[in-house]
């Protein structure tokens, strides 16, 4: 039996394993995030306590282990500060680097997000069509299309996996987001994520490459509302020196949703060739 906490944070829904003994198997993880015959979750994250900070893993839902996830770091310091071990602010250590996060006023986590990368354009062709828009390195690649009409008629299932895998973007492919401005200092979008192979309500470095890929393409401006399927919007914060921006932050609520005990149940998965066929 395993003791967990589930949150989420705008949509991004993730389980969390406090000083385990030992790191989750990739097995482990498929099978608990897998919806319906599991807990379900976008991904999972252990946290342990450090000298000054606390140090974060982070597995997407296929077991595969990521450098960084922005709404998984959020939720992360919401945790730890609701174990007591630090308050108002907390250093969480991921594998992209030590990253600050702090308490709002509204009860919002706001976390230090490392500067993206300067965005890319590119233009794509698949058997949809072509596809300009940017990639961008966030600590994670993301490919960022914008268009005008709404997020919500995009087809993302048929459109973002030729995109994901396009051999432009690398062995290792990339997040894939389509975005809309709908003022200046507001996006709608909708993300694909690897890892995950499959929309989520909601991306934190999705949001940060969006709105880095906005303030090139002069479509918007800092600070940045981004609304995304979950619903709750996310900020994106900069803290400028002269005319860069210096520091970027990305805000919004982060909860805990249950804390339980994962049984030995939530680990199984279907076998046999028939496994998951209609009867």
């Amino acid at each position: 039996m395993t003791a967990f906490f589930k949150l989420s944070g705008c949509g991004n829904d993730f389980i969390a394993l406090v000083e385990p003994a030992a790191a989750p198997t990739a097995a482990e993880i498929r099978a608990w995030c897998r919806r319906g015959v599991s807990l379900g979750a976008d991904g999972v994250f252990t946290l342990r306590r450090l000298a000054g900070a606390v140090e974060m893993r982070y597995w997407n839902s296929d077991g595969g282990e990521a450098a960084l996830c922005l709404n998984g770091t959020r939720c992360a310091a919401r945790l730890a500060l609701h174990l007591g071990w630090h308050r108002e602010r907390v250093t969480v250590r991921t594998a992209a680097g030590d990253l600050q996060a702090r308490l709002l006023d509204d009860g919002a986590l706001a976390v230090e997000a490392p500067p993206p990368g300067r965005p890319r354009q590119l233009s794509l062709r698949t058997a949809d069509g072509e596809f300009p828009g940017w990639q961008v390195d966030v600590g994670v690649p993301h490919f960022v299309c914008f268009g005008d009409a709404p997020v919500e008629d995009v087809p993302i299932e048929r459109w973002a996996p030729p995109l994901r895998h396009h051999a432009d973007l690398g062995s290792s492919g990339a997040n894939v987001d389509f975005a809309r401005a709908v003022g200046r200092h507001e996006l709608a979008l909708r993300s694909f994520e690897r890892g995950i192979e499959g929309e989520t309500l909601a991306c934190g470095t999705g949001v940060l490459a969006t709105a880095a890929a906005a303030l090139v393409a002069g479509l918007a401006s800092l600070p940045i509302r981004a609304h995304t399927r979950g619903g709750f919007p996310l900020d994106v914060l900069g803290h400028a020196a002269g005319a860069a921006v210096e520091r970027w932050e990305l805000a919004g609520e982060a909860r805990l949703v249950a804390q339980g005990t994962l049984l030995p149940g939530a680990a199984e998965s279907p076998t046999g060739a028939s496994a998951g066929a209609p009867s």
